[in-house]
């Protein structure tokens, strides 16, 4: 299945809308790039819905929040309802501020998202409003082990069932889960926390996967959060190898988004369906 994604994805060249953060904008573009979608980064409420229409897909990011994008996150978001184009969210830092919070809620309650990406606090957060979230990252006490995967996963599908979307919790475990369905996924590695944006990241190529993979949204998106994770693991095995840092890091990242074939993410993937 993911293989047809990957094929298709080189012919159609998905047009993805973002509204994301200054922090990663960059990074972001360039991994929608690497994986053959095409990006546009407009956040003026003057345009968004003009640019959301002749897009594919559209991802929402609310990295560094302010009133102003959020009212064009909705505009835009409701168009692309109307469209029946497929929408990312990554509430970044949800649960951090009540501001921060509130806005992410109110995102929920305008727009029907396709897929919810974040960390585990921050999707704790919008589900049964606990503020565990540290910054942007997820509480130590939140992270998904063996040991509680089940108890995550349970929690993972009733948030799909009440929200329409498909839910994917990103951590050293992944959880991507439909309200009957779920997959464990174990790819990655803990040098891919040590740059900033490797989730919005995540969340970009998601739309660009999602625009051509929209008919099979829950396995799109397990594959997806897997595509990163390898792509994580070849490229520290590659600055281990050389005695290299983060920056070479993130861009051997790049280098493995934009290079990785089907067989080879086949042989990789560590992905058990729950």
């Amino acid at each position: 299945m993911f293989e047809n994604i990957l094929n298709k994805i080189k012919l159609r060249n998905p047009l993805v809308h973002c509204i994301t953060n200054y922090v990663t904008v960059n990074d972001c573009a360039n991994a929608i790039l690497a994986v053959n979608g095409s990006p546009i980064m407009a956040d003026d409420i003057k345009e968004v819905e003009d640019i959301t229409t002749i897009c594919n897909s559209l991802v929402i990011n609310i990295g560094t929040l302010n009133e102003r994008t959020i009212t064009s996150m909705i505009a835009a978001g409701k168009m692309a309802n109307n469209l029946n184009h497929p929408i990312i969210f990554d509430p970044v830092g949800a649960g951090a501020s009540k501001f921060r919070t509130d806005s992410a809620k109110k995102l929920l309650k305008n727009i029907s998202f396709s897929v919810i990406r974040g960390n585990i606090s921050e999707i704790k957060a919008l589900a049964i409003n606990t503020s565990t979230t540290q910054g942007v990252d997820a509480s130590i006490n939140d992270i998904v082990t063996k040991d509680n995967l089940d108890e995550v996963v349970k929690f993972a599908k009733k948030f799909s069932q009440e929200t329409n979307a498909i839910i994917a919790i990103t951590g050293a475990i992944d959880i991507i889960a439909s309200k009957d369905k779920a997959y464990a996924i174990y790819n990655g590695c803990s040098t891919m926390s040590k740059i900033t944006g490797t989730g919005c990241m995540l969340s970009a190529i998601l739309g660009a996967f999602i625009a051509v993979g929209q008919s099979s949204l829950l396995e799109t998106t397990a594959y997806t959060v897997a595509l990163m994770g390898y792509c994580g693991e070849l490229a520290s095995q590659k600055i281990r190898n050389r005695d290299e840092g983060t920056s070479s890091f993130r861009t051997y990242l790049i280098d493995a988004l934009s290079t990785i074939k089907y067989k080879d993410l086949k042989a990789g993937v560590k992905i058990d369906v729950l």
